[in-house]
Formats: C-alpha cells, structure tokens, sequence
C-alpha cells in the first residue's frame, strides 16, 4: 500500500529559500507551455508531449534535463486524472454527481503548485536529517528537514517520487511511501461506528468520542473569520491568511487520534470495523439555516477515509454498510419506527421498551450489519486459500 510522509524543509538562508520558490515558479511556467501544446495538438502521451516541448521549455524556463522530464509528466498525469474523472461521472469526494467538466481549455498550474522530483534531482540523507535538491539557481546540498519520528521511519521505506510544496512561505518534501500490505485477518465480529456531529464517533462498545470540543473550536474561529472579515484592512487579511490552515488542521488531528483508537480497539480484540457508507450524505440531509455550517464542515470523509488506511496497515478488516434507519432501528428485537428515536441523544423502543443512547444504538445496528455483509462476501475479505 502506498501512503505519504511529509517533511518541513530548513533553507539556510533567504537565498535558499528563494530559489526554492523560483524553481516552483518556473517548473509551473513551463507546465502551463506544456499544457498549451498538449491540449491545442492533442499529445496527452508523455512521450509524444515530451517529444514535443522538451527542448522549448528546458530553454525557455532553464530547466535541467529532469525537471523539464517531470514537469512533462506532471502534466500527462494532470491530463489522464482528468480524464478518468469525466469517465467516471465526475463523483465528488462524497460519491454526488457533479455537472461534467468539458476540456474547452488547457489545464493551468498555479505559480506555486507542487513539483514532482525524483532521485536523479533529489537526494535524501537520512542520518543527517539532510536533502540535497536541484533547483534553478543550482543544486543545493545539505538543506536540514523536520519531521516527525513515525516519518522519518517511514522515509526508509521511501520510492518514487518526492512533491516539493510550497504552503504559506514555507516549503514541504511529500514522500511516497510503498509499505508491503498485511494479509486481513479473519475478524471474530466487528466493531459498529456511529458518526455524527454532536459525537464525532460512537461505538458499538459503547465508547463515545464527543464533539463538542472541536466544534467550539470552529464556531470559534467562524467567528473570527467574520470579524475579520468585516475589518477590510490589511493587519486583517494578513491576519485571516495566518490562521486560514489552522482549523482544518485540528480537525484532522483530531480524526487522526480517533482512527487511532477505533482501530487499536479492533486489532486488539481480534475485530473488523464497520462504518456507514456515507456518500452523498450533504444533499440527502436537510439541516436548519444555523445548523447548516456544521454540517458542511463536518469532515467524515476524512475520518473513514482515516480508518480505512490505518485498518489496511494493521491487517484489520473494514466494511461499509447501509446507513439507513440505523438510528430508528432498535438494535434489540430490530423493531424500527421513527418515534424510537425520541431525540438526539435518546433512544426508547416501542416495542421492547429498551433505552439506549441513541448513538450507541446506531453503533451496534451498524456492527450487526458489519458482520451480516461479510458473511455475504465483503470486499477486502480474506482468502480461505
């Protein structure tokens, strides 16, 4: 399986840093020339692309050999993405249809979009904590990086490519990491996921990960945003683009540190974990006109997202399951009518008379469903071989 580690480069001096910038601004300048020629002369081949424009944009933006080779297949790569996005329906990061995105015109780069780098271009040592990168004024060798101990053991297992980013004046290494896959192990059950917004994870264990703490944090900083906002000056713009990042930061944080926990729960007691499938879910739920920028913040896709790749990495099985009445449902006698819900957090059953947190309720409908779907025959299932 393929992950990511990323790294803070260090440049040693404002010279540094500023060739740094300059090789993004060129590489990008000469994507956007690539990109003219590929969409007017329809060369979508990275051989036939590069055939074409190599030797122009290695003159034109003073490109070395291998940057003006990786900027031609970044294109290429921007292209086919493109392309099997409108094969595939244009489906949002929720799995809504989105209207088709017509190719009328070249694909532009952003000055400072990410620029791939190989090993020919790019050096890491790893001992020193050091790299040694090509850039238009000149390799620059030992430019220290920071990184975290979980990366930096993932660097050793480092190959292919490297994305230098440039993000709010400071520069970035995006490592591709190819880590050998564990075999699923068989699950004795699993373990049922309620998410939601109010709780930002529940589980059929009954343990409840509140989200009110991170949602204080962002009324917080919408409120700050729209104080700002209303100042117009320039302290206030330099200061809503320093705390832009902060926010989505936190928040994935915070689902980092539940991933961590749902799935340390199901490896150590040799369970799969099972999560609503939750595609589509903002046009499908009506929400009041206050709850609305809750709900559209509400960063679940990452959290499954979260779980599913730290499950791969553990060997621990995961299914997604049908979400629908697994909050009316009593998950007792399977009785399920919509009064059982009595309110957000309150679940009483009409029939059996059970009272359950409603959330713990879902979470266990939910791992009910888990273990029902892979008896069917599941993706990611194991084989009996």
């Amino acid at each position: 399986m393929k992950i990511v580690a990323q790294v803070k480069l260090l440049p040693a001096s404002a010279y540094d840093a500023d060739a740094l910038a300059a090789t993004l601004r060129a590489c990008n300048r000469a994507a956007n020339a690539a990109s003219e020629v590929a969409f007017a002369k329809d060369l979508k081949r990275r051989n036939v692309l590069q055939d074409a424009v190599y030797h122009r944009i290695k003159a034109d933006f003073d490109l070395g050999a291998q940057a003006a080779v990786r900027t031609v297949k970044k294109v290429c790569d921007a292209y086919a993405t493109l392309k099997g996005n409108t094969k595939a329906g244009n489906l949002g990061p929720e799995g809504s249809k989105r209207r088709p995105r017509a190719e009328s015109k070249s694909i532009v780069f952003r000055e400072d979009a990410a620029q791939p780098y190989d090993d020919r271009i790019l050096t890491w040592n790893l001992d020193q904590r050091t790299v040694s990168i090509w850039t238009v004024a000149g390799r620059l060798k030992n430019v220290p990086f920071v990184c975290s101990p979980e990366a930096l053991k993932l660097l050793t297992s480092r190959k292919g490519e490297s994305d230098l980013v440039m993000r709010d004046g400071m520069f970035f290494l995006i490592a591709t990491i190819d880590l050998p896959e564990p075999e699923v192990s068989e699950p004795v059950g699993f373990l049922g996921v309620d998410l939601g917004i109010a709780n930002i994870a529940t589980t059929s264990d009954g343990e409840i990960m509140a989200g009110r703490r991170l949602n204080r944090y962002r009324q917080r900083h919408r409120d700050l945003r729209r104080k700002l906002q209303a100042k117009r000056t320039k302290s206030a713009k330099r200061a809503l683009k320093r705390v832009r990042r902060r926010e989505s930061r936190h928040a994935a944080n915070t689902n980092h540190i539940i991933a961590n926990r749902i799935v340390a729960t199901a490896e150590r007691t040799s369970r799969g974990v099972a999560l609503e499938d939750l595609g589509g879910i903002r046009q499908r739920v009506t929400a009041r006109k206050d709850q609305r920028a809750r709900l559209h913040s509400w960063a679940f896709a990452q959290l499954g997202n979260f779980v599913e790749y730290k499950a791969r990495r553990a060997g621990v099985a995961v299914v997604h399951v049908d979400p629908r009445n697994t909050s009316r449902q009593c998950s007792e006698c399977w009785h399920t009518h919509r009064t059982n819900r009595v309110d957000q957090a309150r679940f009483v059953c009409r029939s059996c008379g059970i009272v359950l947190h409603a959330d713990c309720n879902g979470s266990r409908n939910i791992a009910h469903r888990g273990e029902a779907a892979w008896q069917r025959g599941a993706v990611n299932r194991p084989s009996t071989a």
